[in-house]
């Protein structure tokens, strides 16, 4: 028998795609029926104050879990896969809060009754049917928020980096190859947490 009801749709996107330096993240979230949308959008066209204001909404009121794959990690099984990975993880950690989450929504949610949508063109092996679709990011709302939880993430990631390893700036370009951490690196050589298997 087919069921009538309509899937939970949870969100999937990462950040940390294209740096030279640091982890790649990954959110993943079901979002609460009383979340305000207005606040949601592809993380790259929010301010930074206005990504931290929805990511505390996202977390307060949503299903919600973040994966980090790191440097080395990416290094061996590439970036593609790594950033599926992150995904992957994240959709473990948010299945992991949704019976407690669910209860509080005054819901019963089975992980049969959800269905993934990533962003991009591959989509990461969860255990439910998952979708991929470019730029879902500015499209659908629970991925509007994955990818904000995702970015905010790894950004403060890369701050903690920038406290350790202050002559390389990641509080300024994040790891992205901007032409100062390009420079940087020719002249100091890799920090710590360079991807090596990228081109510099």
């Amino acid at each position: 028998m087919v069921s009538d009801k309509i899937p939970v749709l949870c969100g999937l996107d990462e950040a940390g795609r294209g740096p030279l330096a640091g982890p790649v993240c990954a959110g993943a979230v079901i979002l609460s029926d009383d979340f305000p949308l207005e606040y949601l959008n592809d993380s790259k066209k929010l301010s930074a104050k206005k990504r931290e204001y929805a990511e505390k909404l996202i977390k307060e009121k949503c299903c919600w879990g973040i994966g980090i794959v790191d440097h080395e990690t990416i290094d061996k099984i590439n970036i593609l896969q790594a950033s599926l990975l992150a995904m992957k993880l994240a959709f473990e950690m948010l299945l992991l809060k949704l019976p407690e989450w669910a209860e509080s929504q005054k819901k019963i949610i089975t992980t049969g009754e959800i269905e993934g949508m990533a962003d991009g063109t591959f989509s990461p092996e969860i255990p439910v049917p998952c979708r991929c679709e470019p730029k879902a990011d500015g499209t659908y709302p629970p991925v509007m928020a994955a990818s904000i939880i995702a970015k905010t993430g790894r950004d403060r990631i890369m701050m903690d980096y920038d406290r350790l390893y202050p002559l390389y700036g990641y509080a300024r370009h994040k790891g992205y190859p901007t032409p100062e951490h390009i420079n940087i690196c020719r002249t100091l050589g890799p920090s710590p947490i360079q991807r090596l298997s990228f081109r510099y």
